[in-house]
């Protein structure tokens, strides 16, 4: 992409991409990953690789949910993503196979890849470290949702409370010469939105849901309704079985 091109740009790319109306809920998401996309689409020292990509499927994913129709999910990321030159397909089979790597190995293991400049850690991982630790590594906050993403797939993870597997990310983060403040900044900044976004969500769906309820028992016939009761010997139905067309 040539570097003239603004944020406008990237969000027509997209609009052109995904010509549909997106509902009010999910359009901030959209928004700001348009804007984060468009502005690491144009920073030289930034590199897509399996850190970046697991964060930034794991904060479409999460802000997504409740979507509909469902359908148009990947449709909306591939959107997003190639307004501002990214692959989609490539970003989740990076981040699946980071996943798959980190689900054999555990959280210590983790620790000593770190430890020791990433040796022995599994190639997506490896490639992960190695990015960070170039001289003009460009640091993005989908790496540090990444980085926790990851560390919760290792074995030993689901054990630990969420708030302390969070403290070990800010921990490995500032280990592989990530700003710790920076890392606590957006893996708290991300926590918290996704529990609104869920909460919202919930709240979508239940307001979705009475009002669904509410126009079925409208359209269902109040006893006494309909035309005046025949005389007896009439059967009841003959009237009504023509509204059933």
């Amino acid at each position: 992409m040539s570097a003239a091109l603004t944020v406008a740009d990237s969000k027509r790319a997209f609009h052109s991409a995904f010509p549909y109306v997106i509902a009010p809920l999910y359009r901030r998401m959209v928004d700001e990953l348009l804007v984060e996309l468009h502005l690491l689409s144009r920073q030289a020292g930034f590199r897509s690789d399996p850190l970046f990509a697991a964060g930034l499927v794991q904060v479409f994913d999460g802000f997504s949910k409740g979507y509909r129709p469902d359908a148009h999910r990947e449709l909306l990321l591939s959107a997003i993503c190639s307004a501002s030159g990214f692959d989609s397909q490539s970003m989740r089979q990076q981040r699946d196979a980071a996943i798959a790597a980190m689900g054999s190995h555990s959280v210590e293991e983790v620790q000593q890849w770190i430890e020791q400049a990433g040796s022995g850690a599994p190639e997506p991982v490896a490639a992960a470290l190695a990015g960070i630790r170039r001289p003009d590594f460009h640091y993005s906050r989908l790496m540090a949702v990444g980085l926790l993403s990851l560390l919760e797939q290792a074995q030993g993870a689901d054990a630990m409370d969420p708030s302390a597997l969070r403290s070990y990310a800010h921990d490995l983060g500032s280990a592989l010469g990530l700003l710790k403040d920076r890392l606590d900044k957006d893996l708290s900044l991300y926590a918290a939105n996704l529990e609104k976004m869920v909460q919202a969500v919930e709240l979508m769906e239940e307001t979705v849901a009475a009002e669904r309820r509410k126009r079925e028992r409208q359209q269902q016939p109040s006893p006494g309704d309909g035309a005046p009761s025949e005389p007896a010997g009439e059967p009841a139905a003959a009237e009504a079985a023509p509204s059933a067309g």
